[in-house]
């Protein structure tokens, strides 16, 4: 695939306003999201979902874990430097971030079932078995919590996969993520 990342300037005008906010809001336009320009509707979802991502029950810190989990599990460095990045600048327990990030289980008991539950749902396309719900919800969850994980996974599959198929770069704000937290 050859497609260049787009910023406000040479998107399409529809995209183009999605852009100008994001580098409002970050300061720069991730190379991920300057790819998913070229298909409007594919940013404006991919946006949309972390929204609703960020409005779950779901701690920051939570929500760090399963998208984390989600990257690990897709293989996607690029998902995985970017949200590394994200959760150091969040003040997320160092040694919680640099767990994720290794792929390393995670101190909190808590925390490592709600990581477990969300490599299952997406290895399992879905269909994580009834001793795993059961694992999860004894951890403390609820059912509700599920869906959002699988949000969550929803989420995080879409630029995971964008990430896979357009080889994107991964930003020079992300390469930090690459060093120990």
């Amino acid at each position: 695939m050859n497609l260049k990342p787009l910023d406000e300037n040479n998107a399409s005008e529809r995209a183009a306003a999605t852009l100008a906010a994001v580098r409002k809001q970050m300061g720069f336009i991730p190379n991920l999201l300057g790819l998913m320009a070229h298909a409007p509707a594919s940013l404006e979802s991919y946006l949309a979902l972390a929204g609703q991502f960020d409005s779950t029950s779901l701690d920051k810190t939570e929500r760090q874990v399963v998208v984390m989990a989600v990257s690990q599990t897709n293989h996607c460095d690029y998902c995985a430097a970017a949200h590394t990045t994200m959760a150091k600048q969040q003040r997320i327990d160092p040694d919680i971030v640099t767990a994720l990030y290794e792929n390393k289980p995670i101190a909190d008991a808590r925390l490592q079932a709600l990581r477990e539950f969300a490599q299952q749902v997406a290895q399992s396309q879905g269909r994580p078995t009834a001793q795993q719900i059961q694992a999860f919800l004894d951890a403390g969850y609820d059912e509700s919590q599920i869906l959002e994980v699988v949000l969550g996974v929803a989420f995080k599959t879409l630029s995971n996969y964008t990430s896979h198929v357009t080889d994107v770069v991964i930003d020079p704000a992300f390469k930090s993520a690459l060093q120990p937290a």
